[in-house]
Parts: structure tokens; sequence; C-alpha cells
């Protein structure tokens, strides 16, 4: 959508960003913080700054209509800002396609590098297209049972709620991706943020979660990855598994869903592990 249509547009979503250190997640107080438009970084439309919890306050964006991301459409249903980050004694950040939905509330966290550990290079997230929008291979099909007594996999004795999960950003075989530790219910906001539109009705929603949040448990209690001689978890693919974005937005709605049922799985009678309860196109 071109961004003289979002600036005389009627659609309106919220924005706050949350700046800490990313040396123990210490809110950074004062830092000034400058919004523009994705593709204008030059041309600011918003400075604020953060208050003692490293906060901003909540602002009012343009958004595309509501009907494009409810709707089937071919129509990018969100805005895309880029969010800059200057704090004293910190090395600056960027975050370029902050995805802003109609009627929403977006959480845009921002982690600022101290000066005494900066390699000198601003630190620069770029977010992607979102999965419903964007163009992403299809999972691989898999048995959404597996089956262990065949395949010899490490398994855990009872299901288990990590509290951290390793993250690997792209294919299993790609070495030269990172691994993240994320926190468990950071990883399942992040992904369903990636995954569904926080616009949709709040059981959809739900549903979702709960699916992807098995998927990722059965990941966890399979040790899929670490059985085959992989130092990680899951994967951010979505051949392999679900889209993990690092950096990205969450959203209000989904933040407080997840916090809700963050324990839950979805199982069948008589199988103890969480079902790969893996997307269908």
């Amino acid at each position: 959508m071109p961004e003289e249509s979002l600036q005389t547009g009627s659609a309106r979503g919220r924005l706050q960003i949350n700046v800490t250190s990313s040396l123990g997640l210490i809110p950074v107080k004062d830092a000034a913080v400058t919004i523009s438009y994705s593709g204008e970084p030059n041309a600011p439309i918003e400075k604020l700054s953060t208050d003692s919890s490293g906060q901003t306050e909540r602002i009012e964006l343009a958004a595309p209509p509501l009907d494009y991301s409810v709707e089937p459409s071919e129509q990018r249903p969100y805005s895309e800002y880029t969010v800059l980050v200057e704090a004293p004694g910190y090395e600056s950040a960027m975050v370029s396609g902050t995805e802003i939905l109609p009627d929403t509330l977006a959480l845009q966290p921002v982690s600022l590098k101290p000066l005494e550990t900066a390699e000198g290079d601003m630190e620069s997230v770029i977010i992607p297209d979102h999965t419903l929008y964007g163009d992403y291979p299809p999972k691989i099909p898999e048995a959404e049972i597996k089956p262990i007594e065949e395949t010899g996999e490490i398994v855990l004795s009872r299901v288990v709620i990590p509290e951290y999960i390793v993250v690997h950003d792209g294919v299993p075989d790609d070495a030269s991706a990172q691994n993240y530790y994320v926190k468990y219910r950071d990883y399942i906001k992040n992904v369903v943020s990636s995954e569904v539109y926080a616009t949709w009705e709040e059981n959809a929603i739900y549903a979702n979660a709960l699916a992807i949040m098995s998927f990722t448990l059965n990941r966890v209690y399979t040790e899929w990855y670490r059985g085959k001689g992989y130092p990680f978890t899951i994967t951010s693919s979505t051949a392999y598994d679900q889209n993990w974005i690092y950096g990205r937005n969450i959203y209000s709605n989904i933040d407080r869903i997840i916090d809700s049922i963050f324990a839950n799985y979805l199982s069948r009678p008589g199988v103890r592990q969480p079902i790969f309860t893996s997307y269908c196109d």
C-alpha cells in the first residue's frame, strides 16, 4: 500500500517501544526513539523518550483497513515502520519493518548493547514479511505422533514446559545460522505474532496458539533435533518448523493470551507426547 494512502486513511494502530540493555534486560531510561515509515528513515514522523521502565508512551500510527487482515486479500494488511533508538552509553539500534495492524497495540522490543561490549556497528534488525503475506516454503510433512520406539530418539519421561528453548535461525544443516536462547513464552508469542494476524477473533488466536505450543512441545518432548546430533531445540524455517523472527514486534492481545495458556498443549488419549500439530495450507 502506498504510504500516501496510509497517511490519509482512517485506520489506526498503536505502538509502544520497550528498550532494555542486552546485559540482564535492564530498562534503559531516557532513550531517544525516532519512528519513521519504512523506506523513509530520514523523514521521522514521531520522536519519543523512554521512561524509568524503558518504555515509551503508546502512540497511534496509520494502518491499512481492518478488512485486509480478516478477509482474504492481496493487499498488505499491516503498515511497516522503522524504529531508531539512541541512548548515552549504548550502541544505537534500528529495527526496520515493525508491523502495525489496525485496532491493535504492537509491542516492539529493542535491545541496546553497552558501548564497552559493542563492536562498533549499529545493531540493525530487519523484520521480513509476515508469514501470511510473504513467500515462505511450505512445511515438509511429518507424522503428528512420532514413532519413538522405532527411531531411538532421546525422550523425556514426561511433558515439561521449558523455561528456555534454543532456536536455530535457519534450516537444520545451515551451520552458519545463529542459535538463540529464547524464553519459551517469548518464543510462542513471537511465532503466534508471525503466523497469524492479531486482528483475528480471539478464539481463532487461541486455537492457533494451542497448535503452535503443541508443535513446539513435541519438539521439546522428543528432543527431535538433539537426538539427531544438533545443539538446538527447533528451527525458524517454515519448511521444518515454525516462523520465528528475531527482533520482531508482538501484540498486546497475543501477549495476554499466551500468558493465560502457556502451559497447555494438545494430546490424544493414551498418547503421552504432545501432538505434532503442523499447519496445512
